[in-house]
């Protein structure tokens, strides 16, 4: 049995800078750990991965073959990924007997709860090789700072849980760096804690973009009323 972690989050919230430091930790500790980049787009690893998703396929040759953005890009590699997922758990059997396995995903959010290929790999690898995998999922600390970001990011995470059908652990990433955000409206175990939300609503009232978005619903609410 072979146990490990599904490195998730949006771009940005430090999953290879996470994978790096958890590498690290169990290396130390006398664990054998394995680094799995599927990635397509990061192409500035700080860690020495066991396998490597662009030896399949490369981000910038599919937006310059198929004429696709970043993001349709990675869609497309993840398709293709999954099309190919031999190639996955032949590069990934030599390590099952005696490593630890860190996955790090993209951080395109639509991969993880509008599409379906990058679960597929994740249950395919699971039946068939007999995983034990955790969804550990990165948001930035900084967005605490912000109530309506701090929501948003609620809704991302349990999303994806949804989603990946995973045992799941969501990780405030940058703890360091909150302090330069500005004081937060409450203490930070109410964040860690996702403690009664009813709090913010005040924080909320004082946004003026919520004001904005109040009076769209308003107005969408109304709208609805007469056409009925």
């Amino acid at each position: 049995m072979v146990f490990g972690q599904v490195v998730v989050g949006p771009p940005g919230s430090g999953k290879t800078t996470y994978c790096n430091g958890m590498s690290q930790f169990l290396s130390l500790i006398g664990r054998k750990v394995a680094v799995i980049n599927l990635d397509p787009a990061n192409d500035s690893l700080p860690y020495e991965c066991a396998v490597n998703i662009e030896d399949l396929v490369k981000l910038s040759d599919v937006m310059v073959e198929h004429s696709l953005g970043p993001n349709g890009g990675l869609v497309y590699c993840m398709d293709y990924l999954e099309k190919n997922i031999d190639w996955l758990e032949a590069k990934l059997e030599p390590l099952l007997k005696d490593h630890y396995l860190l996955f790090d995903f993209p951080g395109q959010v639509e991969l993880f709860f509008l599409h379906s290929s990058a679960k597929n790999v994740i249950l395919k690898l699971i039946k068939k090789l007999n995983l034990r995998l955790t969804a550990v999922h990165l948001i930035d600390a900084h967005l605490c700072s912000d109530p309506g970001k701090y929501i948003s990011a609620l809704i991302l995470s349990l999303s994806t849980m949804l989603h990946l059908e995973l045992p799941h652990i969501n990780v405030l990433s940058k703890i360091d760096l909150i302090e330069s955000y500005g004081k937060l409206a409450f203490n930070l175990d109410f964040y860690t804690d996702v403690q009664d939300l009813s709090y913010l609503q005040h924080h909320l009232d004082q946004d003026p973009r919520s004001a904005k978005y109040r009076i769209q619903s308003v107005q969408m609410l109304a709208y609805a009323y007469v056409g009925e």
